[in-house]
């Protein structure tokens, strides 16, 4: 029965590898991705199936599996609650791959990885003499390690990128001070900004200001902004220039008190993290230094005795 059931998890396992490269390669992600594809190769296809006298001349991946993955794809969708579907679709913002990854392939990744664990647990078990039980264990244990791997890489992708943000965000605040300091406006001083430099939150950046051009209020487009960064500076910063717009006092003064701010808090963190340092070496220093000591110590004493005993 185990047998069967790895085998049949192997095969979903395969299937879902296939559809994850079908669906990040050859099917659109989003929409605006539809929107754009068709603008670009709209005219293309339709030249090609116009040519088209046969079904052989459709490419094979265009005429069977696409609309076979497809057909799975909203299968699947319909036992997913949508609130998971939110969490997750929010998670991919928040990592800044949200016109790159999509919550399907995302979970057609976590079931690859279980299956890939159980796999490799099976694998790994079936050549040992341990009671069935404790394989049973072992086994669920790979499970469990393959659903909560891929979560754990989108979290540290998720934390890893706001770290870039707060660490960018000084600079840029500096930067934007003295740009609107000379004689720029807050968009040309971001503009100008968002040419010269590079990361997640000039990235960021960059979309707000596209927003703008397409209607969105600029109030509107800086909450949105904050809301894909989540980090509590950028919602200090987006709140500070909303007010500053809907009060109407001066940018400059309020960039300059944001990027003193930044810099102040900036400062603690850093102290912050050189107090946590004795905290957090005291792990090494008992697994790896101490044990070093004893032996370089006691070790000579040890033999001494033993030689004459």
């Amino acid at each position: 029965m185990l047998v069967l059931l790895i085998s049949a998890a192997g095969a979903i396992c395969v299937f879902l590898l296939l559809r994850y490269i079908v669906k990040t390669r050859l099917v659109p992600e989003t929409q605006m991705h539809q929107r754009l594809r068709k603008l670009k190769y709209g005219a293309q296809v339709q030249t090609e199936r116009a040519t088209a006298t046969t079904l052989s001349d459709i490419p094979f991946v265009e005429r069977t599996i696409t609309p076979l993955f497809r057909s799975f794809t909203e299968f699947l969708l319909l036992f997913a609650p949508k609130g998971i579907h939110d969490r997750l679709e929010h998670r991919i913002m928040l990592a800044g791959k949200q016109g790159v990854w999509s919550v399907t392939a995302f979970v057609c990744g976590w079931v690859l990885c279980v299956g890939a664990c159980l796999l490799l647990a099976f694998y790994l078990l079936s050549g040992t003499d341990l009671p069935f039980i404790q394989r049973v264990a072992l086994f669920v244990f790979g499970g469990v390690m393959g659903a909560l791997l891929p979560f754990a890489i989108l979290n540290s992708i998720i934390r890893e990128r706001q770290k870039q943000i707060i660490r960018q965000l000084p600079e840029f605040l500096d930067l934007l001070c003295v740009s609107v300091q000379a004689g720029l406006s807050f968009d040309s001083g971001i503009a100008k900004i968002v040419a010269r430099m590079k990361g997640p939150f000039i990235e960021e950046c960059e979309r707000m200001q596209r927003d703008v051009r397409m209607g969105m209020m600029r109030k509107h487009s800086l909450q949105q902004m904050a809301r894909r960064c989540d980090v509590q500076e950028v919602y200090l910063f987006t709140t500070s220039i909303i007010q500053a717009e809907r009060l109407g006092t001066s940018i400059a003064n309020t960039l300059v008190n944001q990027a003193d701010n930044m810099r102040e808090r900036r400062r603690q963190a850093a102290k912050a993290e050189a107090l946590r340092a004795p905290v957090k070496i005291v792990f090494p220093l008992v697994l790896f230094i101490f044990p070093a000591l004893f032996v370089v110590v006691l070790l000579p004493s040890l033999l001494f005795l033993l030689k004459h005993m």
